[in-house]
């Protein structure tokens, strides 16, 4: 691992992957996860995150039925949304398992959308193109990150350095690695989308653990009325409430 590698921040795989351009940055999503260690020069190892994940109480699998399948998902999560100065990342805020879980449901069986041939290759611009379902990309997605991690490095993508991961996440954003009935880039953009939803969505959704998400931005959440602050003048940092623990 050189020496520019290990330096490589958050900041710098959003820039290489194209996140800072998308359309989330700019009071979206982003706000939160582009300033990695500006301040810092310190990276989380991938073998310091695999010991955080295994301190962390267990949730429900409800997809991934192979431990070896669900660790290169929580990987490449990690990677994308890594722990730094600002808060936890991925594996702390339960992100792969909000995506399992939504991977088994209708977002993953794309329920409520036409799916019906015939198909055809379309324009980057016209968004979800594919035969597959989402859960049947994650599956190819998944099993491509390690084909692809045994193809240049020898190793499972679990294995791999940061850097190691980064590069081959980065070639999968950029559309260089072959799949069978999608594009490695839309899968990318499908698990960079679904890595977000994780760490910022409601906690009743199995991610975004102790609204940590939340906490990083000052989002107050769901709160049932503004009335006692709605009038003043001063920035409120409001204590984030989930929709689980709200008075029916």
């Amino acid at each position: 691992m050189t020496e520019k590698d290990k330096g490589l921040s958050r900041r710098d795989f959003l820039k290489r992957s194209g996140i800072v351009t998308g359309t989330l940055v700019g009071g979206g999503l982003l706000g939160g996860v582009i300033g990695y260690n500006a301040r810092n020069n310190t990276e989380t190892t991938p073998e310091e995150t695999r010991e955080k994940a295994r301190q962390i109480s267990p949730k429900g699998r409800k997809f991934f039925t192979r431990d070896a399948d669900f660790k290169i998902l929580s990987q490449a999560t990690e990677r994308i949304f890594p722990k730094d100065d600002l808060g936890p990342g991925a594996i702390e805020l339960g992100v792969p398992y909000f995506i399992d879980n939504q991977l088994a449901g209708a977002y993953g069986m794309n329920s409520r959308e036409y799916m019906q041939g015939p198909f055809f290759v379309g324009k980057e611009t016209q968004g979800y193109q594919s035969p597959l379902t989402r859960a049947e990309i994650f599956s190819v997605g998944i099993a491509a990150l390690d084909n692809e991690a045994q193809k240049r490095f020898k190793k499972s993508f679990t294995d791999l350095e940061g850097g190691q991961m980064d590069e081959i996440l980065t070639a999968f954003q950029k559309g260089e690695v072959k799949l069978n009935g999608v594009t490695s880039s839309f899968f990318f953009t499908l698990l960079r989308s679904a890595t977000l939803e994780g760490a910022y969505s409601d906690p009743i959704y199995g991610g975004n653990n102790n609204m940590d998400g939340w906490k990083m931005k000052n989002f107050p959440g769901h709160q049932a009325a503004y009335i006692n602050v709605i009038e003043s003048d001063k920035f409120q940092k409001i204590k984030p409430q989930s929709l689980s623990s709200m008075d029916h």
